[in-house]
């Protein structure tokens, strides 16, 4: 692995190779090995290592980024070269600021996300597990697919006006797919520690999600009541984070504009950006190497911050939304200079103020409605409403008098997030939640009133 010593050196040296007036390094890397099956067998194994640096030079206002992953002195001595020429070429920009200086203040303190019972998984085990998870399918019949997959990653940051961030953290991660002649269920799970994980309960509870939605019926489309697992949540409610970026405000591409401020969901909806929660993962730093802070963005339904990186920051200070967004201040969620995009919070916490319910309490409390496992194939429809349309899959299931009936053949959706976080009626415990649409947070189970499903599909 390569630490952050070893980062430090290669800085100095890649100093030495510049010209510019100031220089920035961005370090990431890899080391990850994944376990494939399908068909009831293992069918790949990879692994991998690689580590890369990328160089951001300026010259009076102009930038430009070069990456490799060769470490070697001539190959930083190119990479150094390459940025610079594409630096030169760039028209300035009145907007860049000088890199930041390292911050001297103290920080709080976060967790560990670096696990050595993580780093030293080995195919062997990763076999070992798949062959318990494959045992749940045979003794019920089924097939089934998946991954097992474990990494241990590193990013940090140098700059020239001493800046000197590093972060190493762990990662596993368990998805799977139960099989049946008409019908599947789907679990999937991730953690930077593996003892987070049981994949045996993930299989046991996928198998069952198949068996009970066997011969599914169809039922009308419709407005439903719907349970949404808090997989389903994560998929759905993330298309919306982006848009608490700053610069989304400023390019007029955020459906918050002329929204800060105002109610937008129900009460019993609270959000925070939290890269220091015990169930979030990732750098404590951002793409320019300032510290994320802990931000609420929905207090109550009420959308109540954005996020900002400094250059953001700024322009928003002398916009014309200076007087409509809440406190403007760089809050550390930036992406690496240049970019397009701004910064957007990336580590969500959803908060639950009232007694959490499980899925058999919402289910026990719905006269009838829809449990669904989870959503794919998610688009947006209408950027501002924020109107998403996609499908449910892998588990869905009819609920009346409170109890599952049986499963029902998937529907497409069409729904608001503005409509569906002001319907959230019960919630669950909010716990660190994996899908396929959308980043990993930290989310619970959702019971949602008058849910739109549009069409019913034919599987």
């Amino acid at each position: 692995m390569l630490d952050k010593n070893h980062a430090a050196d290669i800085f100095q040296r890649i100093r030495k190779h510049s010209t510019a007036d100031e220089v920035e390094a961005l370090f990431f890397g890899t080391n990850s090995a994944l376990t494939r099956f399908a068909n009831n067998t293992i069918h790949q194994n990879v692994a991998e290592e690689n580590y890369a640096v990328s160089v951001r030079t300026v010259f009076g206002g102009r930038t430009a980024r070069a990456t490799t992953n060769k470490l070697d002195n001539e190959s930083l001595k190119r990479v150094v070269q390459a940025s610079e020429n594409l630096a030169k070429v760039q028209q300035p920009d009145p907007d860049l600021l000088p890199l930041p200086e390292a911050d001297k203040s103290v920080r709080p303190t976060r967790p560990s996300r670096y696990f050595e019972q993580t780093a030293a998984i080995n195919p062997q085990q990763r076999a070992e597990v798949v062959g318990k998870i494959v045992s749940a399918a045979r003794k019920r019949g089924l097939t089934t697919a998946g991954i097992f997959s474990t990494s241990e990653s590193v990013e940090g940051i140098f700059n020239s006006r001493g800046v000197a961030e590093w972060h190493a953290q762990t990662s596993s991660e368990v998805s799977i797919t139960m099989l049946a002649a008409d019908s599947s269920g789907w679990q999937k799970a991730n953690s930077p520690n593996v003892a987070n994980l049981d994949p045996a309960t993930l299989a046991e509870v996928a198998a069952e999600k198949a068996q009970q939605s066997a011969a599914p019926r169809e039922i009308p489309a419709g407005k439903y009541t719907v349970i949404l697992e808090p997989a389903a949540v994560l998929d759905i409610v993330g298309f919306m984070f982006y848009d608490f970026g700053g610069m989304a405000i400023l390019d007029q591409r955020s459906f918050l504009n002329e929204r800060v401020g105002k109610k937008l969901f129900g009460d019993n909806i609270d959000i925070w950006d939290d890269v220091g929660h015990p169930l979030q993962s990732g750098a404590p730093f951002d793409g320019e190497g300032v510290g994320r802070q802990r931000v609420q963005l929905v207090d109550k339904g009420v959308v109540k911050r954005l996020v900002y990186a400094r250059g953001t920051a700024e322009k928003m200070k002398h916009s014309e939304y200076k007087d409509k967004v809440g406190p403007i201040e760089p809050t550390g969620h930036g992406f690496p200079l240049p970019n397009e995009m701004g910064e957007a919070p990336m580590n969500i916490v959803f908060g639950n103020t009232r007694e959490p319910r499980t899925i058999e309490q919402m289910m026990a409390s719905t006269e009838r409605g829809v449990l669904v496992t989870r959503l794919w194939y998610i688009r947006e429809v209408d950027p501002y409403e924020k109107i998403l349309t996609g499908m449910t899959r892998d588990g869905t299931f009819y609920v009346e008098d409170g109890k599952i009936c049986g499963g029902v053949r998937n529907f497409r959706f069409n729904e608001s997030l503005l409509h569906m976080l002001s319907n959230v009626e019960e919630m669950g415990l909010p716990v660190r939640a994996s899908g396929e649409e959308s980043f990993d947070m930290v989310a619970p189970a959702m019971k949602v009133r008058e849910f739109n499903f549009t069409e019913v599909t034919k599987f």
